[in-house]
């Protein structure tokens, strides 16, 4: 019999259930309180019951664990210091679309040499959401992959959809079911419809197929997801951060039945992908939430230890130490300055 199925599939390697990972890696119970007041805030901002600021920085991608971690401890010891008026929370990102092909992140490329060792990077992800929360920090990530959250969603406190990904049924299936707080980003386009769409949608009762704990295939009934929001992260023609675009934003909400909470990634079209402008939007944010913008809740920024990016592929002992391999981002001198700068900027609105 002439075979039909698999013609192009070189291996398939079994990867333990997701019960199994959490029961290796498991969590616990003072990481689920924390986990949980983490989102518990963050819903309140979201629903203007708490008037802090929502910053979500670090890294645009994990590729080093021990660059993480020396980043995690600056950022959380900065994070209480600045926790009366900004909740913090660290972008701990570990899959990356790629528009044709490249580094796919720590889960699908952990050892950084195209071997995809995906068993490892799941464990490594894992570990590294574990210790960032022992740290002291709530954790924030891209879902790429539908059946990821089964391996590391109990850890997260916030997670985006990201802009090629919004428009995506299985995404909006699957963020419809998560118990975290989550951003969909507008188009690549700078088209918001799409992300208006797909909140409308997460926030409905759903059935699709997906995995159970166990690695079976299995129809997954959820009740919906009531606390999905809209990101603003430019386009194609352009930026999309300035008052007028807000207040668009705002009217498209409004029009579509949903609560505009806006949060404002400071990066990618919105900083023209010139990662030393993200501080220039960021200041421009702040003068409209001191103007009284309040549907403004927060925003993103790409940070890591060290400014700029690298070239990769390479060899991982040409690696520079603190240097995002993926987008770049502001360096930690700029970081701090910065979250400083906010924290006594925003003064005025808990006076």
């Amino acid at each position: 019999m002439q075979k039909t199925s698999d013609i192009n599939v070189v291996e398939t390697r079994p990867l333990p259930s997701p019960a199994a990972l959490l029961a290796e890696l498991p969590k616990t119970e003072s990481q689920a309180d924390f986990i949980t007041q983490a989102r518990a805030e963050i819903r309140d901002i979201l629903r203007g019951k708490d008037r802090r600021f929502l910053l979500i920085v670090g890294p645009c991608s994990i590729h080093d664990r021990a660059a993480g971690r020396e980043y995690a401890s600056r950022l959380a010891q900065l994070a209480r210091e600045v926790s009366d008026r900004m909740l913090i929370v660290m972008r701990v990102y570990f899959e990356k679309p790629r528009t044709t092909v490249g580094w796919k992140g720590l889960i699908m490329d952990p050892h950084l040499d195209g071997s995809h060792d995906i068993e490892s990077g799941l464990r490594q992800a894992r570990a590294f959401l574990r210790e960032v929360l022992d740290i002291g920090l709530p954790t924030a990530t891209e879902l790429l992959d539908p059946i990821t959250p089964q391996y590391i969603s109990d850890l997260i406190c916030w997670s985006a959809i990201g802009a090629r990904t919004t428009e995506s049924q299985t995404h909006r299936q699957m963020a419809s079911g998560l118990s975290m707080p989550l951003g969909f980003k507008n188009g690549t386009d700078g088209s918001l419809q799409a992300a208006i769409n797909a909140i409308k949608a997460a926030r409905q009762a759903q059935t699709f197929l997906g995995v159970d704990l166990e690695g079976r295939a299995s129809a997954v009934t959820t009740n919906g997801n009531p606390d999905c929001h809209i990101v603003l992260r430019g386009g194609s023609a352009g930026p999309n951060f300035s008052a007028d675009h807000i207040r668009q934003t705002e009217a498209l909400l409004a029009k579509s039945g949903l609560t505009a909470s806006i949060l404002v990634d400071c990066s990618h079209d919105n900083s023209a992908k010139h990662p030393e402008r993200q501080p220039e939007v960021l200041r421009a944010l702040l003068t409209q939430v001191n103007g009284g913008a309040q549907t403004l809740i927060g925003a993103m920024l790409e940070s890591n230890l060290c400014a700029g990016n690298q070239p990769f592929p390479k060899p991982v002992s040409e690696l520079r130490y603190g240097v995002s391999i993926t987008d770049g981002c502001i360096d930690w001198a700029t970081t701090e300055a910065l979250i400083r700068e906010t924290h006594q900027t925003l003064a005025p609105r808990f006076s």
